[in-house]
């Protein structure tokens, strides 16, 4: 029985957030730029172009050179194993394409027993940030 309640407590763990700064318009972001995780194959940096474009923002991504969007947004995956890989924390940060200061932040963790697919997890955290101020 202890041993029951062990195993259940240790591994259902979720969390999503998102926070921006009281200083970013919405409005006056147009188009954003995608920068590729280093060592990432390209497919959560797919994924967040498809959920950006599916917002309306005109995007582009890398390889392509930065036209000079409204937005470069960056992003950092975390994977693990239990049986199978998955994707257990996704953050994606919105930054000012001339400073790189951080203008929005979303972070999606769900360990293995609240697990996402990656486009769930992408659609969490892009949602939460375009959410986070209006």
């Amino acid at each position: 029985m202890a041993t029951a309640a062990i195993l259940n407590s240790g591994c259902a763990v979720n969390r999503a957030t998102a926070t921006a700064d009281p200083s970013l318009k919405w409005d006056g972001v147009k188009s954003v730029h995608v920068v590729k995780a280093p060592e990432e194959d390209g497919s959560i940096q797919k994924l967040i172009v498809e959920k950006f474009r599916s917002k309306g923002f005109t995007v582009t991504m890398d390889p392509e050179a930065d036209p000079g969007a409204d937005a470069r947004v960056t992003y950092k995956d975390r994977w693990m194993w239990d049986i199978t890989m998955y994707l257990l924390e996704l953050t994606v940060v919105v930054r000012d394409p001339k400073s790189d200061f951080p203008l929005a932040t979303g972070n999606s963790l769900h360990t293995s027993l609240t697990r996402k697919s990656p486009q769930e997890m992408v659609d969490e955290v892009v949602n939460n940030i375009l959410t986070a101020k209006k």
